[in-house]
C-alpha cells in the first residue's frame, strides 16, 4: 500500500514538473516573440531615417552660381609623410 502511494506521489510530481516547464516555455517564446517584434519596430524606425523620404534637404543644397564665385584654395605642399612620424 505505501509502495502504490509513493508511487503516485512521484507520479504527480513529474507530471506537475512537466505542465511547468511547458508553462516555462510558452513564456519564453512569449518574451522572445516581443523582443523580435521590438527590434523589428527599431529597424523600421531606422529605414525610415535612412531612406530619407519624409526629409525635406533642399535647405542644405549648395548654390552652384555661389560656387563659381567661391576662390580655390592654393596648397603649397600636399607631402603627409610627417603626420605619420
Amino acid at each position: 500500500m505505501k509502495l502504490l502511494i509513493s508511487i503516485l506521489i512521484i507520479a504527480q510530481s513529474f507530471l506537475f514538473a512537466q505542465e511547468a516547464k511547458q508553462e516555462t516555455k510558452m513564456t519564453n517564446s512569449e518574451a522572445n516573440i516581443k523582443a523580435q517584434m521590438l527590434r523589428e519596430q527599431k529597424y523600421a524606425k531606422e529605414q525610415k531615417f535612412y531612406m530619407g523620404d519624409e526629409y525635406d534637404l533642399s535647405g542644405a543644397e549648395v548654390d552652384p552660381k555661389a560656387v563659381k564665385h567661391t576662390p580655390e584654395l592654393e596648397v603649397d605642399d600636399l607631402d603627409m609623410d610627417d603626420v605619420y612620424d
